[in-house]
């Protein structure tokens, strides 16, 4: 991480779940860490989970990632306040319960849409700006998911459009590779994949018919995120996926 230290990191969806825990892990980890989200006041409260020397370095900016004039103000404030972004954690998402069939869902789709496929293509496009006008280096995750790659059945429920935001990331993860690398900029892009788990993403609901399912905890993914920053300049882990033991589906 030596080469990570005091350059700054940007995560969406910050104050809960992976997000909080990425953020917690980037600053123990040397990085000026800045969160975004809604509820900035459970972002601050981070700072009591850091180590002491890293409470300083923990930030956090009130944006609604559905919105891309906040997300552009929140970028700008970034870069006038702590310097150019180097690594962006393309974390936030959320869950509705609905199915595709049902009337009167279409908000709960477009709270999907925006926040899980929109949001990241907005805060993409400000960090890789950002990158490539400090010398087209740096790391953006998309936060995804095993409900990326394949859907799976859950007994009794619909996992609706989110699986189908989630395959979205898995093929922009593949486009922003290509266009990082046809900008001319050594900028990696790394989808990391879990299985379940235990957030609040899930909603209670579901969380009833997986009562035996065994469950990742959101440190395991930040551990992940922090092994893919510390891997040498010619390297790119492109996906990684994680599953707890024990998992079925």
């Amino acid at each position: 991480m030596n080469r990570w230290q005091n350059r700054v990191a940007v995560i969406t969806g910050a104050s809960s779940g992976i997000g909080a825990a990425c953020a917690v892990y980037l600053a123990n980890n040397g990085m000026i860490t800045v969160g975004l989200a809604r509820r900035k006041e459970r972002m601050e409260a981070l700072r009591e989970q850091v180590q002491p020397e890293a409470r300083d370095r923990l930030h956090a900016i009130k944006c609604d990632i559905r919105d891309q004039q906040q997300i552009i103000a929140a970028f700008k404030e970034i870069e006038t306040k702590f310097g150019p972004v180097a690594v962006l954690v393309n974390n936030a998402a959320v869950a509705r319960i609905t199915n595709l069939v049902d009337d009167n869902n279409e908000q709960y789709i477009r709270d999907m849409v925006d926040t899980n496929i929109l949001g990241v293509v907005n805060c993409t496009r400000e960090a890789f700006r950002s990158m490539k006008a400090n010398g087209g280096v740096g790391h953006v995750f998309l936060i995804n998911s095993i409900s990326g790659h394949y859907v799976q059945k859950i007994p009794n429920h619909s996992l609706n459009f989110y699986p189908s935001t989630k395959f979205a990331l898995t093929a922009m993860t593949e486009v922003y590779r290509q266009e990082f690398l046809n900008k001319n900029t050594n900028i990696k892009v790394t989808s990391i994949s879990p299985g379940a788990v235990d957030t609040e993403i899930i909603p209670s609901e579901m969380r009833e018919v997986m009562t035996d399912a065994p469950f990742l905890q959101p440190e395991d993914v930040a551990d992940a995120l922090v092994y893919c920053l510390k891997t040498p300049p010619h390297v790119q882990i492109h996906e990684l996926t994680l599953k707890p033991m024990g998992e079925m589906i």
